[in-house]
């Protein structure tokens, strides 16, 4: 599995790439491929989120769960889909949300993230691979303990990021962060099965360009071109 991550995160993650556990996944991705299972996203892709944000240029997490497991969906960057790829619910339901902030916002006709990725929003999932058509099929292999410790690292070595938790399972991560340091915001998962129950209304876009702003840094552009 090639290891395409800007040059920063291979720094700061080099320890995690030699531990027994990233062992075990990889070796479970290879048997994987060796059964002809069909892995999403494609191996080139799996750490794209890496690639987009570099460590130091990361103003914010936006943290999923699995990679999407349908066909051409999933290129390593949470809630995105590829060019030509029909919008997923919960991403429709965060346009929906971008649309309530800001009245310029127009609905995308695409719901690739990779902008917003290039401007420091980590898209991060905390499972990086799938095996098609089986949601979860690769939780509880390790990914999510190299993903927790993406999250303390930058908890640790950077300040002032903002951290957006939507849903249970993304919200139990808070104990990684340092809220002294960050800015940690909390609503319902974007799904049609909770959004109406506190996502929508959360204002957290708003709030993510008030407190960036705030500390020098340059908001985000949410529009997709």
């Amino acid at each position: 599995m090639p290891l395409n991550l800007e040059e920063s995160w291979k720094v700061v993650l080099k320890a995690e790439f030699e531990k027994e556990y990233m062992q075990k996944l990889l070796a479970f991705l290879q048997t994987q491929l060796e059964q002809n299972r069909l892995i999403y996203p494609e191996n080139s892709l799996i750490f794209n989120a890496f690639s987009h944000t570099p460590f130091h240029k990361v103003k914010i997490v936006i943290l999923g769960q699995d990679p999407y497991h349908g066909v051409n969906q999933a290129h390593g960057l949470s809630f995105s889909v590829q060019k030509g790829v029909p919008i997923p619910p919960s991403l429709q339901n965060i346009f929906k949300e971008l649309q309530a902030e800001y009245k310029d916002f127009q609905f995308p006709q695409h719901g690739d993230l990779s902008s917003w990725a290039d401007q420091g929003v980590l898209l991060l999932n905390a499972s990086l691979t799938v095996e098609a058509s089986k949601a979860g099929s690769h939780q509880n292999q390790g990914w999510e303990q190299f993903t927790d410790r993406v999250i303390q690292t930058l908890s640790e070595q950077r300040t002032g990021i903002v951290f957006l938790l939507w849903g249970k399972y993304a919200q139990a991560k808070t104990g990684l962060i340092d809220q002294n340091k960050h800015l940690v915001l909390m609503a319902a998962h974007p799904s049609p099965f909770s959004a109406f129950n506190g996502f929508f209304g959360c204002n957290h876009f708003i709030k993510t360009n008030e407190y960036l702003e705030k500390n020098g840094e340059k908001g985000i552009d949410w529009k997709l071109l």
